[in-house]
C-alpha cells in the first residue's frame, strides 16, 4: 500500500508521456549512477544533498524523486521540496524497483550535452510536418521535457549545429535522421529504448505518413492530413510545434489505451 508521500512504479509508468507528468528528480548518487547511468524517461539529476538549495526551482510543481532503492535520499529530498512548497512523492522501491518491472530507461549517454540552463538543443529544417513534430514530441514527453528546438533554413541546419552546439535531427548524413525504412521518429524511439508497444504503435503511424506508405497503418492518412492542415494554418513553426504536441498527445492516448474501443452510430429500431 503506497504511503501518501510515495507512489509505485506501476502508476508513475501511466504519468509519463502525457502533458501533465510530473516532474522527475534522479537523487542517486554518482556512484550509483556509474554503475547504471540510465535515467527514466524525462528525468534529470540533482544532488539529493544540497536539496535545501535547489528545491526552491520545483515550488508549485509536482515532483517525483528517484534514489537507489526509494530510501532515504528521495525521501529526504521529497521532504525538502515540500518544504519549498513542490508536491512531492518518492518512487517506491526507487531505480531498483523500476528497472526490476521492465520499465523503460534512456540512455543517458545518447542525450546531447546540455546548455547552461539544463537543457538539450535541437536543431532540424524550417517549416515541420511530420517527422520535424513528431520527434519533438517524443523527446519533450520521454526525453528533455525542457529541450528546445531551432528550426533553420535547410542549407543552414549543420552550421547552425556546429556554432550553437545542438543536436541536428531529421537532416540527412546526421545521427538522428532516417535509416533505411525506418524514419527519425522510429530511430529515436529505438536509440533511446522506448520500445514500449503504445510508442512503436505510434511510430508505425508517424512512418507511414512521414514515408508515403499510407498502406501500413489505416490511422496514417488521418495524421498526414491533419498535420498538413497544421502547416497551413502556423507561418510560425514554433507556434505549430506547440499544436502539433496536442496532436500527438490524443494520438499517443489512442495508441496506449484506446485502439480496442469504436464510435457507432446507434441505429434506430423499426417497429414491424
Amino acid at each position: 500500500m503506497s504511503s501518501f508521500a510515495s507512489i509505485s512504479p506501476d502508476k508513475l509508468s501511466r504519468l509519463i508521456g502525457t502533458p501533465n507528468a510530473p516532474v522527475l528528480i534522479d537523487v542517486r548518487t554518482d556512484e550509483d549512477f556509474s554503475a547504471d547511468p540510465r535515467l527514466l524517461p524525462g528525468a534529470i539529476r540533482r544532488d539529493a544533498l544540497t536539496a535545501a538549495q535547489w528545491s526552491s526551482e520545483f515550488a508549485g510543481r509536482s515532483v517525483i524523486v528517484i534514489c537507489q532503492r526509494g530510501a532515504k535520499l528521495s525521501h529526504g529530498a521529497a521532504a525538502w521540496l515540500r518544504v519549498a512548497k513542490a508536491s512531492a512523492e518518492n518512487l517506491e522501491g526507487g531505480f531498483e524497483a523500476w528497472k526490476a518491472a521492465g520499465l523503460p530507461l534512456v540512455p543517458m549517454s545518447k542525450l546531447p550535452p546540455r546548455d547552461d540552463h539544463g537543457r538539450t538543443v535541437w536543431v532540424t529544417r524550417a517549416r515541420p510536418k511530420i517527422d520535424r513534430i513528431a520527434c519533438p514530441w517524443l523527446i519533450r514527453r520521454f526525453v528533455d521535457p525542457q529541450a528546445v528546438f531551432l528550426y533553420v533554413a535547410p542549407s543552414e541546419v549543420i552550421a547552425v549545429s556546429e556554432r550553437f552546439g545542438a543536436a541536428p535531427f531529421d537532416v540527412e548524413n546526421t545521427f538522428w535522421s532516417h535509416r533505411g525504412e525506418l524514419c527519425t521518429f522510429d530511430v529515436m524511439i529505438e536509440e533511446f529504448s522506448l520500445t514500449t508497444p503504445a510508442l512503436q504503435r505510434l511510430a508505425t503511424i508517424v512512418r507511414a505518413a512521414d514515408t508515403a506508405r499510407l498502406d501500413l497503418s489505416p490511422e496514417a492518412p488521418g495524421l498526414l492530413a491533419a498535420s498538413l492542415g497544421l502547416s497551413r494554418i502556423y507561418d510560425d513553426d514554433l507556434a505549430q510545434l506547440e499544436a502539433g504536441l496536442g496532436l500527438y498527445d490524443a494520438f499517443y492516448r489512442w495508441c496506449r489505451d484506446a485502439t480496442t474501443e469504436s464510435h457507432n452510430w446507434p441505429t434506430s429500431k423499426v417497429k414491424p
